[in-house]
């Protein structure tokens, strides 16, 4: 009897243990990566008898993990994409919605500011239209400014989310590398801990969601994590941590390190994958895109009107004011270039007890020539030094800073127009120094409208020509085009050399025909005048003082008709209030392909190039969509395919605890009759 009594006590241990672990699974079901769990019973070994062999009950040899590793590093992978496209949409969105907006876009300011210069045109000696305009100057510059602040916050709020992200990482590769320890110790019995399994499966997961992970698994029960191209995160029970720190090329910039031990590695552009992965490729493949490009935009409106308008003149017949702030003042010319801490330190020349590191200053000298891209420069000697466009990593080499003190015949080294100097000219960088170069980062932020009084805008052209009542031929010409001069022009210079007479006379090698003869009041014409094609070119150069600078004015006009012998025409300095002529080649800005001329290319206007810049923007925003729709369904697909196999089913284990509570009764009804049994055969000893 005592047999029958054990084999139905194995049988209600097991049944209980079968209850406890249906019990488990169903208080999981809502347990994030709980992966459901099945009692394995084996029979007991039977004992032999004088009829044959006879069971001795049944045993729980384990309890197993319904788990298949390759659902499971699926949903990892889908996991990883998914939050990568998703924090690379919700960035976009919000740019888009930023640069094509009508309340913040650039567009409808542009479009406004030079419908506000048709109307001066129209009337180019009101002063309602010109005040008209510089308020449409201050809007366009409202709007810039404003779309550099909502990029440069997200750029800040990048850099935040980035720090919050890092932290989170280093928790989770805290716990993994614990539970590796912890899994590790509790296996050494030769069963599997599978809660201590799941909860580190689930720490894994979440991961993933922050950074792309790979996961090796190794013989002792443990795992090792890698994030980027394959730097250890995890390895056993020893954890790295991230960190997010100002970066050492840009101190504004906020990058990643792995830390491990006493060592320090920046991972920025080696990291992929999670939400991490889509703000690092955001910032990188748009945001510095955007921020380059509107501040390229701004410059280059800024200055070409700049130099438009100086080349006219106001209504007190001065030289046309600056509309926007110079492009190269001093704040602006400093920010453009970051020294890296590690540069090399020298006594300061004006303060011997103190050390300081070089600086560059950098000049726009011509923003057709602008790229969008930041620069490196790395210096070999004190002045020798090299380039590296970053966007194509294109190499400008063997460049020289000028000499000190400087010859004003050779000018500065000039990349993709903008020159570079050192700022002090006494403070010179060492071999290996090194500096980023960001030419056009903060134009849209610098941009603003400084004229005040509209009657300094210089719509009026500073020459006028005129033919004699006298000509006897058809000609006719244009009314003269400055085409180059000193910046600011000076209007009593002109008009000391002014007028400008062009008489025609027979040409001393062919009597036959007729050239332009050019007479100055008080100037020089260097080099000789030039006629092709109907259009006559000249320089004219001024020196008011011996000594003083030599001032040189370009002008063109063009030529209709056939002069005869002593025709004359005069082009002399223009007072006249309602000319428009200068605002008139203002206009043209507005279709002119003033931009994105670097490496030889055709250009594109103001409103082609920022219509080009909405297009990629909208491009990727829609792109990221579609991404983050396909990257949802394949992590929806993959997570029911490992919630088929390993998720507790309700109803499956509701028909266990039946199952298993009939099991339960039926083990307690053998021990009962055994009980039975054995009183009936003490009883009929009695």
């Amino acid at each position: 009897m005592a047999d029958l009594f054990n084999i139905g006590l194995s049988g209600l241990r097991a049944s209980q243990t079968n209850l406890s672990v249906t019990g488990q699974n169903i208080t999981n079901v809502n347990t994030p990566g709980y992966s459901r769990q099945t009692a394995v019973q084996s029979a007991r070994e039977p004992s032999f008898s004088g009829v044959g062999y006879i069971g001795n009950g049944t045993n729980i040899t384990d309890v197993n993990r319904i788990y298949n590793e390759f659902l499971t590093s699926q949903v990892r992978t889908s996991t990883s994409i998914n939050s990568e496209v998703t924090a690379f949409q919700t960035q976009m969105e919000e740019i888009n919605t930023l640069l094509s907006s009508t309340a913040t876009g650039i567009t409808p300011g542009l479009q406004n500011f030079f419908d506000a210069l048709q109307t001066s045109i129209e009337d180019p000696a009101s002063l309602a239209g010109r005040q008209l305009f510089l308020s449409e100057a201050e809007g366009l510059a409202s709007r810039f400014n404003t779309v550099h602040e909502r990029l440069s916050t997200q750029t800040k709020f990048i850099g935040e989310q980035m720090g919050t992200l890092a932290n989170q990482v280093s928790r989770l590769s805290t716990s993994i590398a614990g539970y590796n320890d912890a899994i590790e110790k509790a296996a050494a019995n030769g069963a599997q801990p599978n809660d201590l399994l799941d909860a580190r499966d689930e720490a894994v997961r979440q991961l993933s969601e922050m950074i792309g992970v790979t996961v090796v698994k190794q013989d002792n029960n443990s795992i090792n994590v890698f994030i980027g191209s394959g730097q250890p995160l995890v390895v056993g029970k020893d954890a790295s941590s991230l960190t997010a720190e100002a970066g050492g090329t840009d101190p504004e910039r906020t990058e990643l390190f792995l830390v491990s031990g006493g060592s320090k590695q920046e991972i920025t552009s080696l990291v992929s994958g999670g939400e991490l992965g889509g703000l690092v490729r955001y910032r990188r493949d748009v945001l510095d895109q955007a921020m380059n490009s509107v501040g390229r935009l701004a410059l280059s409106i800024a200055s070409e009107v700049n130099d438009q308008l100086a080349k006219g003149l106001d209504l007190n017949g001065k030289a046309g004011g600056l509309l926007f702030q110079d492009i190269n003042s001093d704040a602006q010319v400093e920010s453009r270039s970051t020294g890296r801490p590690t540069n090399s330190s020298v006594l300061d020349p004006v303060d011997p007890d103190k050390l300081v590191q070089a600086k560059l200053d950098i000049d726009i000298t011509d923003t057709s020539q602008l790229t969008t891209s930041d620069y490196e420069v790395v210096f070999s000697s004190g002045t020798e030094f090299s380039v590296r466009r970053l966007s194509d990593n294109k190499i400008f080499e063997s460049l020289s800073l000028p000499e000190n003190p400087p010859d004003p015949s050779v000018p500065p080294p000039v990349v993709d127009g903008f020159s570079i100097v050192l700022s002090d000219p006494d403070i010179k960088p060492g071999n290996g120094d090194r500096f980023l170069l960001t030419p056009t980062r903060s134009g849209a932020g610098a941009m603003e409208a400084v004229m005040n009084q509209p009657q300094e805008l210089g719509f009026a052209a500073p020459a006028v020509a005129d033919a004699s009542l006298n000509n006897r031929g058809n000609a006719k010409v244009s009314q003269p085009v400055l085409t180059a001069g000193p910046e600011p022009l000076v209007p009593a210079d002109m008009a000391a050399f002014m007028p400008i007479t062009i008489t025609y006379v027979p040409d001393p090698g062919n009597p036959n025909t007729l050239q332009p003869v050019f007479t100055s009041a008080g100037g020089e014409f260097s080099p000789a005048p030039v006629v092709s094609n109907n259009k006559l070119s000249w320089s004219v150069n001024r020196t008011v003082n011996p000594g003083d600078p030599v001032y040189t004015y370009s002008f063109s006009m063009e030529m209709t008709g056939k002069p005869l012998e002593g025709d004359v025409f005069t082009v002399d300095f223009n007072e006249g209030k309602s000319d428009n002529r200068n605002a008139l080649i203002l206009s043209d800005l507005q279709t002119d392909a003033v931009l994105g001329k670097a490496d030889e290319a055709v250009g594109y206007s103001f409103s082609d190039g920022y219509g080009e810049l909405v297009q990629q923007v909208a491009t990727h925003t829609a792109q990221a969509r579609s991404d983050s729709e396909a990257s949802g369904a394949v992590l929806k697909q993959t997570q029911n395919n490992r919630d088929s196999v390993s998720a507790v089913n309700l109803d499956e284990e509701a028909a266990n605890l039946i199952k298993f509570e009939q099991y339960y009764n039926a083990s307690a009804q053998v021990i009962q009759i055994a009980r039975s049994v054995f009183d009936t055969l003490i009883n009929s000893i009695r």
